[in-house]
């Protein structure tokens, strides 16, 4: 079977069968890392991602690496290439450059370039947030930083780490003289590296069963077929220019008006393209919330792909048809030296994922999502204190016990477990058993909130209440949340999501809040308590399917009263189950609204 694309006809089987190969290969390697890493940022939230590159750095394959990760990393690659033009096989680069293609200091990536009879054509990359980089703060989430050097952390710009298979002592020195875990961080390095070399092993088997021909002319025929699949379904769209805005919770006293955005989309159908233009935003700040050009870049990409069909391929051949105007200097942008981008994964990022998305649901169905919850809010904060089981062994961590409210879509409600717009629930969420067993503290509960999902024809999931606090000694907890003042909006008559809040618990109970980006320090007795954000509806609550909408009561996803009073549905109990009586809902929901 043949196919046509921009280059002419390929093999559209044998093109199925690699693709889905190196998939396998990246999966293989995320598999790796899972179960190497040492930190439970690593081995138990997947806080990483594995991705294969070109020789001639463009993104070829990232399964389900995550998009904040990932649709950078042909930077990365290049920036590697770029400064080592004496690249050899048995090199290992790392690199956490947020001013040269990293998304941000704390995912140290490693980058090996895969040489097969003697030429690159791939490079395997290993990319892990860590627990702790060094910076001045047990955190590396540093939202206060003024610049890189309050940050605090290393920076290695593609930095040799291996020399024919041999490790360069000094960088891993340097990083143990560093890091406040020295062990933690070295064994998710080595699992690093071991991903990556299982990348290497693989390619180069598949080099040697297909031919260096074949698989060269995969690589053209995948990223041109990517690009004509995503262009036929941008000239299905209507040529519309889209404008959206948002905006970051204030930052005192940095930011004390928070951080406007604004997104402008242009639909060019006939061209099958997409432009989406960021450069009326404001200059780079004095703290941690400027994005990388890999992280607004990878803002835009996931933002489009998640109004779009999801058959897509994620890869360079697909970005071609999405154009990106940045500018140098900007705080969604190019990032100039020595501004922070500290946060620059999640924050700013997420609200740029969800405008356009919210924008794209202007389009009416199926068009566009809500927008999902914001902020990194106490369930995801770093945790740093001493282990009085260990001798007073120091301990730093991020948690992911959250959920993140997942928004509704045309033809789904929000997703539990999705997280945050920048992993779109590819992530996983810590086991309280197993992070109480590697540090000492404790969880009091993690539940979700009735009621808190935004309405809609499809609700967004809903927000949870997580509280916990140290077994023995005081533990500092930091974290750099949004959405306190602007909550995820809903479209196309949805209601918006519910904003995020913090608090000091005492040990009587008093709650003392918190601003969306804390750092505090819990004593025993204390606990900390966050509520998150949740989903933005999407489409009008009166539109929903009644039975969904029992469905929901009894399942404990929405009250009684929130049925007849925001979707409009009567409930009957039977003695066995509530079900919705479907004459008096429509009654109900003929009459005028208040």
């Amino acid at each position: 079977m043949t196919m046509t694309t921009t280059t002419g006809k390929f093999d559209a089987v044998l093109t199925a069968v690699l693709a889905n190969r190196f998939d396998s290969i990246v999966r293989e390697m995320t598999d790796t890392l899972l179960r190497t890493g040492r930190s439970a940022v690593i081995n138990s939230a997947r806080d990483f991602s594995c991705a294969i590159t070109t020789g001639d750095n463009r993104l070829l394959s990232a399964a389900e690496g995550l998009s904040v990760h990932i649709f950078g990393a042909q930077l990365q690659s290049q920036a590697m290439c770029d400064a080592h033009p004496d690249l050899a096989e048995g090199d290992a680069f790392l690199d956490n450059n947020p001013y040269i293609g990293n998304s941000h200091a704390a995912d140290h990536t490693v980058l090996v370039p895969v040489y097969f009879e003697g030429q690159h054509l791939f490079t395997a990359v290993a990319k892990a947030h860590q627990a702790d980089i060094g910076n001045s703060l047990p955190t590396t989430y540093h939202i206060t930083a003024k610049d890189v050097y309050e940050e605090g952390a290393l920076i290695f710009p593609t930095v040799r780490v291996q020399r024919d298979y041999e490790e360069v002592g000094d960088i891993v020195r340097m990083c143990k003289a560093r890091i406040r875990v020295p062990e933690q961080w070295y064994g998710d390095f080595l699992a690093q590296i071991g991903a990556a070399r299982v990348g290497e092993r693989r390619l180069k088997e598949l080099c040697a069963k297909y031919g260096v021909d074949t698989v060269k002319e995969f690589v053209e025929n995948w990223l041109n077929y990517s690009e004509d699949l995503i262009r036929s379904e941008i000239r299905k769209l209507p040529a519309r220019s889209l404008h959206n805005t948002a905006r970051h919770d204030a930052l005192d006293p940095v930011l004390p008006d928070g951080v406007p955005l604004d997104v402008k989309i242009d639909i060019r159908s006939d061209e099958g393209t997409i432009v989406v233009d960021l450069r009326d935003n404001p200059d780079n700040v004095d703290c941690g919330l400027n994005l990388t050009e890999a992280t607004t870049r990878a803002s835009v990409y996931a933002g489009v792909f998640n109004s779009l069909p999801t058959g897509i391929p994620k890869n360079s051949g697909a970005f071609r048809a999405v154009d990106v105007l940045i500018r140098d200097g900007a705080i969604v942008g190019r990032p100039t030296f020595p501004h922070s981008c500290a946060i620059a994964t999640t924050n700013l990022t997420d609200r740029i994922i969800n405008s356009i998305g919210a924008a794209f649901a202007t389009l009416g169905a199926p068009h566009g999502v809500a927008e999902g919850a914001v902020g990194m809010s106490v369930s995801s904060a770093v945790v740093s204190g001493h282990d009085a089981r260990y001798g007073g062994r120091p301990y730093v961590n991020q948690l992911i016990s959250g959920v993140g409210g997942g928004p509704g879509s045309a033809d789904a409600d929000g997703w539990v477990t999705w997280g945050l717009p920048c992993v779109g629930g590819l992530m996983y969420r810590d086991s309280i058993e197993v992070v109480e067993s590697k540090i000492p503290m404790l969880y009091e509960h993690l539940r979700l909130v009735p009621d808190t999902g935004g309405a809609g024809e499809h609700r967004g999931a809903l927000a949870a209440d997580v509280a916990y606090g140290p077994r023995f000694d005081e533990m500092t907890v930091i974290f750099p949340g949004d959405g306190q003042e602007t909550p995820p909006r809903g479209v196309r008559g949805g209601l918006d999501g519910v904003p995020s809040r913090a608090y000091l618990v005492a040990a009587d109970g008093t709650q003392q809040p918190l601003p969306s980006a804390g750092n505090v320090v819990v004593r025993p007795g204390e606990t900390v308590r966050g509520f998150e954000t949740s989903g933005g509806g999407y489409g009008d609550p009166f539109a929903r399917q009644a039975d969904l909408v029992a469905r929901d009561v009894r399942e404990g996803w929405v009250t009684r009263e929130a049925a007849l009073d925001v979707y409009g549905v009567v409930l009957v109990d039977d003695g066995v189950s509530v079900r919705a009586d479907d004459e008096a809902t429509r009654t109900l929901r003929s009459l005028p609204r208040a």
